[in-house]
């Protein structure tokens, strides 16, 4: 039997994702990225209910540690949905014996500043009651084209109260850069920097549209960045080559599954394409780990042969099946609750 090697890390993802491989619609090619986001993922998180969040937070977790993935750092939404929210994904993910360092990620886009407040409060609660051994809370935020100063603020007070970071998607997209300039900004980074909104060790998703400079930036205030090659290419928004500028970059896949591997294959792909060194580019599966102990430690055993996961010295998957449920149970589950969920978001306005 080949030795355990350490469990892979998906360093940004959204588990309310899992149920979009059962038919999730889709607009047509010529989307451009925000209106991918205010006809798909916006009205899907706005249709989530209990039931829904549920099934695709355990079926996510479970399809994760049957790839060999034993952590994932999670940015949730649910707007109809906000209070009790994060203790429904950190339920699934100790249940099936998944690590996850989770938030809410406060936004203004259907509510205003009350919904964000209510997001930043969600954050608050979870972080002061949960007491699951494999789940860590952080603050979060959307993003800060959907956020005002005052909430982006606030987000960096609360996880300075806290002892905590924060998680927030940067640049993903241009809309994020144009926002911020029309505010007075230089652009997302040094709005976000300006507002002290990001502690070290702050969690910075896509950063597609930072300068080398900026990602240099990154690196002195020892932020994370997390590149997310599938996400990227599927949505058109570009290839981040300025992350090589900094050592702090791992490996998500921003709601695709938590297959690391299909993920490292596609950013193999994608960098040699854009001209970047792919050494340089694979060592971000391996940097997730120095993330996550940021919030676990070293402390508790994970371990990854063939057919069997160890997360904290206790088995998590035995020859190929979960070892604390049943996988078809959770995807039989999970395809019923998504046919559920499209008619719900087939009523929700975009």
């Amino acid at each position: 039997m080949a030795s355990p090697g350490p469990g892979r890390v998906n360093a940004h993802t959204h588990l309310y994702s899992g149920l979009a491989p059962f038919g999730l619609p889709w607009p047509d090619e010529a989307a451009t990225f925000p209106q991918i986001l205010e006809q798909v993922w916006w009205r899907l998180d706005r249709a989530l209910d209990f039931e829904a969040l549920r099934a695709a937070a355990r079926l996510y977790a479970a399809e994760a540690l049957l790839n060999g993935t034993t952590a994932v750092v999670d940015h949730h939404e649910s707007p109809e949905l906000i209070e009790g929210s994060l203790d429904v994904i950190a339920d699934a993910c100790q249940e099936l014996g998944l690590r996850a360092v989770i938030c809410y990620g406060a936004t203004e886009r259907n509510g205003g500043r009350a919904e964000a407040e209510r997001g930043l409060a969600e954050c608050r609660r979870f972080l002061t009651e949960n007491d699951r051994p494999l789940v860590r809370g952080v603050v979060g935020v959307h993003a800060g084209f959907t956020v005002s100063d005052d909430t982006l603020r606030e987000a960096g007070e609360l996880a300075r109260e806290l002892g905590t970071v924060v998680h927030v998607h940067v640049a993903e997209d241009e809309s994020d850069g144009e926002r911020a300039r029309e505010l007075g900004y230089d652009g997302p980074l040094d709005r976000l920097l300006r507002l002290a909104a990001l502690p070290p060790q702050s969690i910075l998703a896509h950063g597609v549209h930072l300068t080398e400079d900026e990602v240099k930036l990154c690196a002195e205030r020892r932020l994370w960045l997390v590149q997310n090659p599938r996400s990227n290419a599927k949505n058109g928004v570009g290839y981040p080559r300025a992350l090589a500028a900094s050592p702090r970059v791992a490996l998500g896949t921003d709601g695709f599954p938590a297959d690391m591997i299909d993920e490292a294959e596609v950013l193999v792909v994608e960098a040699t394409k854009h001209g970047e060194n792919v050494r340089t580019a694979l060592d971000r599966l391996d940097a997730g780990h120095d993330l996550v102990a940021d919030h676990f430690g070293e402390a508790g055993r994970v371990e990854v042969t063939h057919g069997r996961v160890v997360v904290d010295g206790r088995p998590v998957v035995q020859e190929g099946e979960l070892v604390f449920a049943e996988v078809e149970e959770i995807r039989a589950h999970a395809k019923e609750e998504a046919a559920r969920l499209w008619e719900r978001m087939a009523a929700v306005s975009p």
